[in-house]
């Protein structure tokens, strides 16, 4: 008789560089080792490109689970999630829950409220709280998103778990030129167009201030939008960044503006602080709960342009403000944020869900 399969572990996810928190969230966890100590198999259910690919990777996953609960053994799943791809991955967890398998549900970006409320209240209301509260676990990166989990489901085992981000030194540009840094979709909920009128304004008195804008979005209207307001030739437009890309930008930026109309916490931001730029952020989500205003980072209301341009240009003009700032922000990440201190959390919950880690090798430690 065969005996059965060990303990085993199938998280789903994003595609490797793909945009967005759980592409950078997978990536640290399986840079810090998380994929060797554990038996973890990887799913991406999403991903850049067709529909015909998308769905191809959504099948796979779901293949990939039959097989490891068709083998027998104890099968746990952690299982990344977004509002946009939140029906999906219900249809893929499932089957899981209803096997029995411990679940985590690792919640990622905003919109889960909104998202919520809208649904039909006879039936997509109370499949969300069916899949939230028969869950082992349900990861929130920020405190408010935990209350709300809570507060909509009401059994769910609701958990905070931050974002993981390293504090990885950077080499800096001593004469680094007055240069404002946007990342993200450029779309008007990302604040993006308030942030034109702000560099706008902010350049009476920064008059080689220049902004670079890295991401996707509607970049024509963004660009007209300065044109209107006579800053075309200090917006420059980079697209999408990946981690060396980003790294450079950040060891050039002055600063990094994100004053979104709504966010958790977003990875762009939390990568700038960790780099020790300095931030301007919306008072948004789950934003308040990691900057102190004027001491690891600026707060502004949403839509509110002139205290946005203010504060550009206050952190432009008094260099050692902005040190002082960026130095703050890099130690509240190190502190909240940190691999070690995430992961080390991550695997009680794994612990807790009968899986084991696999053992040391003291020679290769050592």
């Amino acid at each position: 008789m065969e005996p059965k399969p060990g303990p085993r572990l199938v998280m789903f996810g994003a595609a490797p560089e793909t945009r967005g928190s759980i592409a950078a969230v997978v990536e640290t966890y399986r840079a810090q080792g998380l994929f060797k100590r554990w038996p973890i198999e990887y799913f991406a259910t999403h991903g850049e490109g067709t529909l015909a690919a998308r769905s191809g990777l959504a099948l796979k996953a779901a293949r990939g689970l039959a097989a490891a609960l068709l083998q027998g053994g104890r099968v746990a799943v952690h299982a990344h999630v977004t509002v946009r791809g939140f029906w999906r991955d219900a249809a893929l967890l499932a089957p899981a829950i209803a096997a029995r398998c411990p679940v985590l549900v690792e919640l990622h970006g905003s919109g889960f409220e909104r998202f919520y409320d809208e649904c039909d209240s006879m039936v997509g209301r109370p499949a969300i709280r069916w899949l939230l509260e028969h869950a082992a676990g349900v990861l929130a990166p920020t405190e408010s998103l935990r209350s709300w989990v809570r507060a909509t489901a009401r059994e769910a085992n609701a958990v905070s778990l931050p974002n993981p981000v390293a504090t990885e030194p950077l080499v800096k540009d001593p004469c680094r030129p007055n240069l404002i840094l946007f990342l993200g979709h450029m779309a008007p909920d990302k604040g993006v167009f308030d942030l034109l009128d702000a560099v706008a304004a902010a350049r009476v008195a920064v008059p080689d201030l220049r902004l670079v804008c890295a991401g996707d979005g509607d970049r024509i209207a963004v660009a007209r939008h300065a044109e209107r307001l006579g800053i075309a030739e200090a917006v420059k437009f980079t697209g999408w960044v990946g981690p060396s890309g980003k790294r450079a930008l950040f060891e050039s930026a002055a600063l990094l503006a994100a004053p979104c109309y709504d966010a958790a916490l977003p990875v762009s931001l939390l990568e700038a602080m960790a780099a020790g730029v300095p931030v301007v952020a919306a008072k948004v989500g789950g934003i308040p709960e990691l900057i102190v205003d004027g001491v690891s980072g600026f707060l502004v209301a949403p839509g509110d342009s002139a205290s946005l341009g203010r504060l550009l240009r206050k952190l432009l003009t008094e260099p050692e403000l902005g040190a002082r700032i960026g130095a703050a922000g890099r130690e509240s990440i190190r502190l909240r944020h940190a691999p070690e201190r995430v992961l080390a959390r991550l695997e009680d919950l794994y612990f807790s869900m009968g899986l084991a880690a696999a053992p040391i090798d003291l020679r290769k430690a050592a």
